[in-house]
């Protein structure tokens, strides 16, 4: 089937879909291509316009394509020369391009003008250090037909998510673990309690771990190899460290200059589409200065996408039209009123694939859809900017309650808490109590973990709602003490802004920004997200910058609003952050007196699993149907405990599975074997 090499007609690609795939360490007459079939057909929506599947005695792979451009040769799975190597792709290998160019030059013949044929060349180029090549985002598996090798890989930093499974000497691997589950071989899934109580503590389960027992996500910046030895995983990226001596010490200016060259760069790199490329504006700096990048230099006619809010304590609206209006470009906006949100948060606890503690994913479902429903297929968003450059609270109150430590009796330096939290300090009581709270912590600062021990003690405030059952079976386990298990070596080298940027890194972004709101919520509705902000380059940039020009005193993303000023109106650069968040009570109110809310929380469901104490959730409830004042604390356990029931309903009675519905496919069989399909 090798074909002529041909130049590209464009130079463009999308191959954001679903993939599944399998290998066996022993042919056991399965037949894999049926196996294969019922996986990828779990992710249709991932990849609703073809599916291909190649097949022989020990591998299967499969995949479930979003098709943008080259409809004619870019169907996956996709092989070398000689199809002794075959692969499929999740995301976009954006610098394919030039990596395309240098393999011509070294004699590969190429016959797609996909970025996914570069990476088999790569790989028959470089083996697994071609990763290092690869600027993008991505998961994909491999099969080295002459090693017998499943070689699978994850993005740097997370963004394509990818898991596997083992049983009975066969591996599983798919975009998503409804896909495991749905290949029929795996024992009923279950919950893992000490999964959930990681969850309950760092929003999220820890890096190669997920809610179920015997289920696993490769980790970002990892590869999995396996083969009839065994399965490894191992680590071909991480953040980088630089120490304070080695840091370049570049004047501001120069800093910007070189920033500004970067945030170009991969900006271009992901408008790289054959379709209209949309973007993300939610009137805050990190989405208005994308979108100001692609209007002023790539795209004046770029459409962008806005959500309401029915709470105005929630909406930035009048700052998402102040910034269309300065860029004058089309912008739409979708009302996310409390109904729709109470509404479609069963489907997203069934896309997120795991417990939930806020209600924002929903309304980045509701978008994505939304999205679909204008005929856009790519958005560019703002993800990763608070990350890369300093900007969460949780950084700032880290470096203020270092300052407040060394000097604990001072009048003066607490009084930093109020600029911080000014909307806390207009109560005197609130006032007092958080800067007790605060001095009480301060033994805290010599933990490597001091930046989130905040956060996550009063996040494990949720888990007084935990039956007697489940706190008996955690026991002892710490999931902040695992978290600590899983530092890297030179962690206690950083200083206090690497460290607390590394963990939110490394838990918070891979494990919950960019799958609850980010890949998982766009894929459903067969939308790819692209942010700029994600590329590795900024990551390493940023790293050998001093932490003072990320936050100078207690001003976040500061490097960042000095590249910005004078391309975004100063209402924007020098606004207070205003974190994304979603309505909790106000959109369940109504379910919680006569809905699934209700029914999803009585006793009759809360005892078929025996997670939660039942007089405390039944108390909640309550408070929530009558529309009394609820803390945050009480917010997030509501969520929490309601996302946890609709995953068991979903996933352990549902057991995780769809209907057969039958699909078209593209059939490749390995013709040096016997195919096991007919």
């Amino acid at each position: 089937m090798s074909r002529a090499t041909h130049e590209p007609e464009n130079d463009r690609s999308v191959n954001m879909c679903g993939l599944a795939a399998i290998y066996a360490k022993y042919n056991s007459g399965r037949n894999f291509a049926v196996t294969c079939g019922r996986m990828i057909a779990a992710l249709r929506y991932r990849g609703p316009d073809q599916t291909g599947l190649y097949c022989s005695s020990t591998a299967a792979l499969a995949h479930a394509r979003l098709s943008i451009i080259d409809l004619t040769t870019g169907a996956q799975p996709i092989h070398n020369e000689d199809q002794s190597v075959w692969i499929v792709l999740n995301g976009e290998i954006y610098n394919y391009l030039e990596l395309r160019k240098v393999l011509e030059r070294k004699g590969h013949r190429f016959y797609t003008n996909t970025d996914t044929e570069v990476i088999v060349h790569s790989y028959e180029e470089n083996g697994i250090e071609c990763l290092k090549d690869f600027n993008g985002q991505f998961a994909f598996a491999l099969w080295d037909t002459a090693k017998q090798r499943l070689f699978c890989a994850r993005d740097r930093l997370g963004i394509c998510p990818l898991f596997y499974a083992q049983h009975d000497g066969m591996y599983l691997v798919a975009s998503e673990i409804k896909a495991l589950t749905a290949a029929g071989i795996l024992p009923s899934p279950e919950i893992d309690l000490r999964a959930l109580d990681q969850v309950f503590t760092l929003w999220t389960t820890l890096p190669g771990g997920t809610i179920f027992k015997n289920i696993y996500e490769v980790k970002p910046g990892h590869v999995l190899i396996i083969d009839k030895r065994a399965h490894r995983q191992h680590r071909y990226w991480d953040i980088p460290f630089v120490p304070a001596e080695a840091l370049a010490g570049k004047p501001l200016d120069a800093l910007c200059e070189e920033m500004m060259a970067l945030l170009m760069d991969a900006t271009r790199l992901r408008l790289r589409a054959d379709v209209p490329v949309g973007a993300y504006l939610s009137g805050g700096l990190d989405s208005s200065g994308i979108t100001a990048l692609i209007a002023r230099h790539f795209n004046p006619q770029v459409q962008t996408f806005g959500i309401r809010f029915q709470e105005r304590d929630f909406d930035e609206g009048d700052y998402q039209n102040l910034m269309a209006e300065h860029l004058g470009v089309e912008h739409r906006e979708l009302a996310a009123d409390n109904e729709l949100i109470a509404e479609a948060f069963p489907a997203v606890v069934w896309h997120a694939e795991k417990p939930l503690l806020r209600t924002a994913p929903v309304p980045m479902f509701l978008l994505a859809r939304f999205v679909q429903q204008q005929g856009i297929k790519v958005v560019c968003t703002g993800e990763g900017a608070d990350e890369v450059f300093g900007g969460y609270d949780i950084f700032r109150e880290a470096l203020v309650r270092r300052f407040i430590a060394r000097q604990p009796h001072s009048a003066v330096r607490p009084l930093l808490l109020e600029q911080l939290y000014p909307q806390i300090f207009k109560n005197e009581r609130q006032k007092a109590a958080f800067r007790n709270f605060i001095l009480q912590h301060a033994s805290d600062m010599g933990s490597p973990l001091s930046s989130h021990l905040i956060r996550w003690e009063n996040t494990s405030r949720i888990k007084r709602f935990f039956s007697k059952e489940l706190t008996d079976t955690v026991g002892s386990c710490s999931a902040i003490e695992q978290c600590a298990q899983q530092l890297p070596e030179d962690f206690h080298k950083r200083d206090m802004l690497s460290r607390a940027q590394y963990l939110e890194d490394t838990i918070f972004l891979s494990g919950y920004l960019l799958s609850s709101q980010g890949d998982r919520m766009a894929m459903a509705h067969s939308v790819e997200i692209r942010p700029p902000y994600l590329d590795h380059r900024l990551f390493e940039f940023m790293s050998g910058v001093e932490p003072h020009w990320k936050v100078l005193g207690i001003h976040e993303k500061h490097l960042l609003k000095k590249v910005f000023r004078g391309m975004l109106p100063a209402s924007i650069t020098q606004r207070t952050k205003h974190p994304y968040r979603a309505p909790i009570q106000q959109s369940f109110n109504a379910a919680a007196r006569s809905g699934y809310v209700r029914d999803l929380l009585s006793e009759q469901e809360l005892n078929k699993n025996k997670f939660f104490d039942h007089s405390k959730v039944q108390a909640l409830l309550k408070k929530v149907a009558a529309g009394a004042s609820t803390s945050e604390t009480e917010g997030m356990a509501l969520v929490g405990l309601l996302s946890t029931q609709l995953l068991y309903q979903q996933f352990i009675q549902g057991n995780g599975r769809l209907d057969d519905t039958p699909l078209c496919w593209d059939l490749y069989f390995d013709k040096r074997e016997t195919p096991l399909y007919h």
